[in-house]
């Protein structure tokens, strides 16, 4: 599957590790797809099961000390200790069920296993008990991956031209309105992309991930959309039961906190990974799939790199690979630099900096002014 390293390939310039916003090449890349693939070892593309389960006991069972820890001695504590206890609780849970949520990811993509069956069994159970509807989102992602940089075909967080942003913006171009912008985006964003479609790809009718006739799927895919949501159901009905048994502020306390840390990463992670200053976009005139897959960027999550399983600084790598095991993913990634040279985007800004710099730069896209190639789109926040 391999030929570990050993192929020549075209010599691309290395970029220069300080410039992280320096823009990326647009142009085709002198390297094929085929030529990347033979650099990375061939055990890297091989998937365990009992590997992939090892990292779904490892975060459930710290997953249930924290539970377990919160619902023992948080209610002992004093009360002005005990309201700064759960936020704590809140979120190390919520980063540990972030390394759940992203191990369901892997089952999407056909990573988990050998076996689909395996995959979409895991993947179901794991993502239903976080409120995501599996069949749903894996369909709509693998889109995403089809069609990445696109705009007119990606999927989710697809940037606006000038034209196209509303009328509010320059209300919101502001530090206060970034932080209006930025505490919807990560605490409504998930949802409001699950049931309105907002954030993604326009439908010529309404779009909705828990709707099995909505235009988001083909026939094909309808009755597993009718699995996923039954999976919701069950779950939603779950949390009625513990409602009707220990009260909402308990369920909140334990359930929905972390969840909310859980979805606001989730939204962060995959918007910083297709949202930078560095990174082209393409009208259909000029977008392919392996330009597409390289425009986006690894970043930098410190010690949480390791709790999200190393989706943060490898993403690169998995959008062109991406039924590779995230536990291959960072020694694939140290193989293809070479080849990807200026073609590969490292930011290791610290992910809250971030943030704020692209809320405050990249407000939408347009092409540069005096260029030929007018299908290719950067970056801008001037309103």
């Amino acid at each position: 599957m391999g030929a570990g390293g050993r192929m020549a390939v075209p010599s691309t310039p290395m970029k220069v590790e300080s410039d992280p916003l320096k823009r990326v090449p647009c142009s085709k890349p002198p390297f094929t797809l085929s030529q990347v693939k033979k650099a990375i070892p061939p055990h890297c593309f091989e998937r365990s099961v009992l590997r992939s389960f090892s990292y779904v006991v490892h975060d459930l069972t710290i997953a249930f000390i924290f539970y377990y820890i919160a619902d023992t001695y948080i209610h002992q504590l004093p009360h002005p200790l005990s309201y700064l206890a759960w936020p704590v609780y809140w979120a190390l849970q919520g980063c540990i069920l972030t390394g759940v949520w992203v191990v369901a990811h892997e089952c999407g993509h056909h990573a988990f296993s050998d076996y689909q069956w395996l995959d979409d069994t895991v993947g179901l159970i794991l993502h239903s008990c976080l409120l995501v509807p599996y069949f749903s989102w894996k369909y709509s992602h693998r889109r995403h991956h089809s069609n990445t940089g696109s705009l007119d075909r990606d999927e989710v967080f697809v940037p606006k031209q000038k034209t196209a942003i509303g009328w509010y913006a320059k209300y919101l171009n502001n530090p206060l309105g970034r932080v209006i912008t930025l505490t919807v985006t990560l605490t409504l964003g998930w949802p409001l992309y699950l049931a309105f479609n907002v954030s993604g790809r326009p439908y010529d009718r309404f779009a909705c991930h828990f709707d099995p006739y909505g235009p988001i799927y083909s026939d094909r895919e309808r009755l597993q959309i009718f699995i996923s949501d039954a999976g919701i159901l069950a779950m939603i009905y779950s949390l009625y039961c513990l409602v009707a048994a220990k009260g909402l502020v308990y369920v909140f306390c334990i359930y929905g906190g972390p969840l909310l840390v859980v979805n606001g990463f989730l939204v962060l992670i995959t918007l910083l990974q297709h949202t930078h200053p560095s990174l082209p976009h393409y009208h259909s005139s000029e977008w392919d799939w392996f330009r597409g897959a390289l425009a986006t960027v690894d970043r930098d999550y410190g010690i949480l790199n390791k709790v999200f399983h190393n989706i943060t600084d490898t993403h690169v790598a998995h959008h062109l690979f991406s039924t590779m095991p995230h536990y291959h993913a960072m020694e694939a990634t140290k193989a293809i630099k070479p080849i990807l040279g200026e073609y590969y985007q490292f930011d290791g800004t610290p992910f809250y900096k971030a943030m704020w710099r692209e809320a405050k730069e990249c407000l939408y896209v347009e092409p540069d002014e005096g260029d030929q190639n007018k299908g290719v789109f950067w970056y801008r926040n001037k309103i």
